[in-house]
């Protein structure tokens, strides 16, 4: 007779309110897929050559310098919170300043790695944003609001010596960045974000303070980037006479904006220009995949490199000497930094993480679903399917909804999702509903305000609709999953598609717009303003009210599993708490796991591994039964 298993152990920092325990087996069976790595590429060594990567080995991501291609990976931050960004010094590499909260806050410190320890350079109890080095290394630029908690003010400092520290410019807003420091130092480019439509620049005399517009503020034009060629020419994205953010040079002056390059149909997601500035790589986001392009500064030629899968490529950073450095991820890899050679277009690989012994080329890759929404409007999405041999007959879906709402389901690698398509032979749908970024202004803003919110929850249903007609899917068996924004989605499918779902999942999600809005930290209230509405209006403060999952909570008739970081700086806890009661109260089902170290998402290994145990738990028992 085979003794009995018992439970797996339950992190200390997690509470889990109507939760079953989780089976030893469970953690077993798993075990392969709880244990790949992923390793972003963070910057380069401007003597060494060596690069920067963040990747986890215990319970949370730190940083490590990597010698060489495929070379070992050296760790030289050893934090229990997570330390992924930091850059070295350009041009000296004589200090590494890294960025770190605690238990998921956000409130963000800056500090000077050395030998393994940290050095404290702000306050300790504001929330700071590490920004922009001069190209000579000497200076950094930081956002701080540490004035009155909740205005993003500029600072500038020589991190060698903090008492150089000082204030360049108070603002109103939580909005700001220094983008680059011009040439010269004597000014520096600033970004304001008012919404993912409308980001206005400044150039900043950091001896004055005095701030001067570029280009007309009173205009709807999203700028992005925003660096300086070694000339002093501005180089930006710019959605100015287009729909899509197009890169090119602004005039300072004028404020005019000339794009360079062929004429792009998607968004340009990011560029750098090299030291020297006769080239910039950048890269087009092609309906979710990216495309790897480099431009001859002079001859505005532009080669595309071929060397890479389809897949998603993010960290641009060119090195003193030229080579660029990225993070790649797709279906069949998981994040790691590559360089590029900027001449011959050669790719080479710096870090390849462990993927849990598991053969990651057998990964499903996922096909593009076109839907007509209720009014006529294209919406899409990615859907993987579980293999139909192993899996044969009609299949279990889950749609998961991404966050932002200026967001973008993009196919990388599904990592701990792959053990739901793999080994349970669930199908996994993620949509792009109107709202979503990568498809050009227009479309991003089609959800803005409380009075067209609901019209991206309509556009779930009509995905539900086709999905529910598929051949190889089950109807009777979908689920819906969503974090943050889509985690309102969450709550708004479990009341409006009740009878098209058999459960839901929703994680640190918005439960009641004015709630949210009056609870939500300060520094970020304006601007989550402008995307949702104004619960101070009355108008939209009723229409807030109206389109609130909380307000209709008598019609959840379907379990529920929610998700909460009990340190979240943006949905604060209390959202949580207040739908898992009121389900409660009406005698409804809802799981609850709550993470007291954790804030807007879980980030730690440990509860990252319980917290999906315990969601396979509960699409077991609420999907597949």
């Amino acid at each position: 007779m085979s003794p009995a298993l018992a439970d797996a152990p339950k992190p200390d920092a997690l509470v889990a309110d109507g939760l079953p325990p989780v089976p030893d087996e469970l953690p077993a069976q798993t075990r392969p897929y709880m244990e790949f790595r992923t390793a972003g590429f963070v910057g380069w060594h401007p003597s060494d050559r060596s690069m920067l990567v963040a990747t986890r080995f215990a319970n949370t991501a730190q940083l490590h310098r990597v010698a060489g291609p495929m070379m070992a990976r050296k760790q030289i931050s050893f934090e229990a919170e997570p330390v992924g960004n930091g850059s070295w010094a350009p041009k000296k590499g004589d200090v590494l300043l890294v960025q770190k909260d605690v238990g998921g806050n956000e409130f963000f410190q800056i500090f000077a790695l050395k030998d393994g320890k940290l050095n404290l350079l702000t306050d300790g109890k504001s929330r700071n944003g590490l920004n922009a080095w001069s190209k000579d290394g000497e200076l950094i630029a930081y956002t701080s609001t540490r004035r009155n908690g909740t205005d993003s003010d500029i600072y500038v400092m020589n991190p060698r010596d903090p008492s150089t520290n000082r204030m360049v410019a108070e603002v109103k807003g939580g909005g700001w960045a220094v983008s680059d420091f011009a040439p010269d130092k004597k000014t520096a480019l600033v970004a304001q974000y008012v919404s993912v439509t409308n980001v206005d620049i400044s150039l900043l005399d950091l001896a004055t303070g005095k701030m001067t517009p570029v280009g007309d503020h009173a205009k709807d034009i999203a700028y992005g980037g925003g660096e300086f060629a070694p000339d002093g020419t501005l180089w930006v994205t710019s959605d100015e006479g287009s729909d899509f953010q197009r890169l090119g040079t602004l005039d300072t002056k004028t404020g005019a904006f000339t794009a360079r390059g062929p004429k792009e149909s998607w968004d340009v997601d990011a560029f750098d220009i090299s030291p020297d500035g006769s080239f910039i790589v950048y890269a087009t986001n092609e309906a979710g995949m990216s495309k790897v392009k480099i431009l001859d500064t002079k001859t505005d030629k532009v080669r595309v490199v071929e060397g890479l899968p389809a897949g998603i490529v993010g960290g641009f950073d060119i090195s003193e000497w030229g080579e660029i450095g990225i993070t790649f991820t797709s279906a069949r890899s998981a994040a790691d930094a590559y360089s590029i050679d900027p001449k011959s277009l050669k790719v080479t690989r710096w870090t390849e993480s462990e993927t849990g012994g598991l053969d990651v080329s057998k990964n499903v890759e996922p096909e593009l679903v076109k839907v007509k929404s209720f009014d006529g409007l294209e919406v899409s999405g990615f859907l993987y399917r579980p293999d139909a041999a192993k899996f044969p007959g009609k299949r279990p879906l889950i749609m998961n909804v991404h966050g932002g709402p200026e967001g973008q389901s993009r196919p990388g690698f599904q990592g701990r999702s792959n053990y739901l398509l793999n080994e349970m032979g669930v199908a996994i749908f993620y949509p792009n509903v109107r709202g979503s970024t990568g498809y050009g202004k227009t479309f991003v803003s089609l959800d803005n305000g409380p009075f067209k919110r609901e019209d991206s929850v309509k556009d779930m249903g009509a995905f539900l609709d086709v999905l529910g007609k598929d051949k190889g899917l089950d109807a009777g068996r979908f689920g819906l999953t969503g974090g943050s924004y889509g985690g309102y989605m969450c709550y708004a499918a479990a009341v409006q598609y009740k009878d098209k779902l058999r459960a839901t999942n929703c994680i640190v999600a918005i439960s009641n717009f004015v709630t949210f809005l009056e609870n939500t930290q300060s520094y970020r209230r304006d601007l989550r303003r402008v995307e949702y509405g104004d619960e101070r209006d009355p108008a939209q403060r009723a229409k807030l009210l109206e389109i609130s999952p909380l307000t209709r909570v008598a019609e959840i008739s379907k379990p529920m599993f929610v998700v909460t970081g009990g340190n979240d700086p943006r949905v604060p806890a209390s959202e949580a708490d207040q739908i898992v009661k009121a389900i409660r109260d009406k005698g409804g089902v809802a799981w609850h796991l709550l993470g007291k170290n954790e804030g807007h998402g879980f980030a730690k290994k440990e509860n990252v591994d319980y917290q999906f145990w315990t969601t396979l738990l509960f699409w077991k028992q609420n999907l597949l039964n």
